[in-house]
């Protein structure tokens, strides 16, 4: 089956696992990789560049890039005849009534992020010659990091799965922070950690085939197990394989009284990371926030809970999905040891620092 989807744990090389893909190709074969984040582009051309060569028969884009140039500017009149795509808008929005024309661009005709992915999957339904033209550009479409895509976007991908194009996709379901349209309604119940219903609905219908990257070159075996509890074991996912085998002078998961917090820091020199900037307001810490620390790796990480973190350690409740997908990016970032601000370990049994 040439539609293939790899979900693989945090560390897992998911990018590294295309670009070696990429590198096995004939130099002849069409290949386009998308992904949604710029860091993640620049990460790929990067990385094909150095271990693949030049290679014109290989682009690197970003979905919204991918959404324009191949959907909205050369079939945009086959919706609004006579328009033309102006240019692209991230942060506007059409008004609350708006329709027709308006609802997908302002009056310069710069098209609505926001809106992008519901006009591009219109355009695909409207013309034949969308998909039919696409796979005369590409002999592959590589997806990265497709937890990211929402809305409209499921749509556009299930069209691709249909046609002749080999449509190779990889992500971490655990990791869906991010979102191509997170105020989006459409598909809304696939959103985040929740697209792993969308995946196993196209796994049965024959459409792709699932497999599984459970080893992480990242994390400690210790932090592994810590972020496989991070959600509920309904969702099914295989536990994590760790191959970090370093040890160094502090290694594994800790509970840290907030009375301490100064001296574990001076003694370590953790990474610190809060969900959002109003938390952690009592510690004067150089702090990241969880999704912007999102494809960072760091030695040591130390966490500033949330009220439902702090639950989730003290009596074992499991987290809701986003919230567990945010906490689970963060715990996934470290190498050697992760540390957790608390004051009251409860029913924990992760064992707690001291001087």
């Amino acid at each position: 089956m040439p539609n293939h989807l790899t979900l693989a744990v945090a560390g897992g090389r998911k990018t590294q696992g295309l670009v070696d893909h990429c590198k096995a190709l004939p130099t002849d074969r069409h290949v386009l990789l998308v992904t949604f984040t710029q860091t993640n582009q620049q990460e790929l051309i990067q990385r094909l560049s150095s271990q693949v060569g030049d290679r014109h028969s290989m682009e690197v884009m970003g979905w919204y890039t991918f959404l324009l140039r191949h959907f909205a500017k050369p079939f945009l009149p086959f919706k609004f005849p006579g328009e033309r795509v102006g240019g692209f808008s991230f942060e506007g929005r059409p008004g609350q009534f708006a329709k027709g024309r308006h609802r997908f661009m302002d009056s310069s005709n710069h098209l609505y992020a926001c809106e992008l992915g519901r006009l591009a999957s219109e355009l695909m339904a409207a013309t034949p010659a969308l998909l039919r033209r696409l796979e005369c550009l590409y002999d592959e479409i590589l997806i990265d990091e497709v937890q990211d895509l929402s809305g409209y976007d499921w749509e556009i991908v299930h069209g691709l799965l249909h046609s002749r194009i080999d449509i190779r996709m990889v992500g971490d379901l655990r990791q869906a922070v991010l979102s191509t349209n997170p105020r989006g309604q459409k598909n809304k119940q696939y959103g985040y950690a929740g697209a792993l219903e969308w995946f196993l609905e196209r796994e049965a219908d024959g459409l792709l085939s699932i497999s599984y990257a459970t080893t992480t070159y990242r994390c400690r075996a210790e932090i592994a197990a810590f972020s496989d509890t991070i959600f509920d074991k309904s969702w099914g996912f295989p536990e994590t394989i760790s191959e970090n085998y370093v040890e160094s002078e502090h290694d594994g998961v800790f509970l840290v009284h907030s009375k301490h917090v100064n001296q574990y820091v001076e003694s370590y020199q953790p990474q610190c990371l809060r969900n959002t900037a109003s938390s952690g307001k009592d510690f004067t810490l150089d702090f990241m926030n969880f999704k912007v620390s999102k494809g960072a790796t760091f030695e040591r990480v130390l966490i500033v809970p949330t009220a439902p973190i702090r639950t989730f350690i003290q009596k074992q409740e499991c987290l809701e999905a986003t919230p567990a997908a945010a906490f689970y990016v963060a715990t996934t970032r470290a190498r050697q040891s992760l540390a957790i601000i608390i004051d009251n370990p409860g029913k924990s049994k992760l064992p707690v620092w001291v001087p």
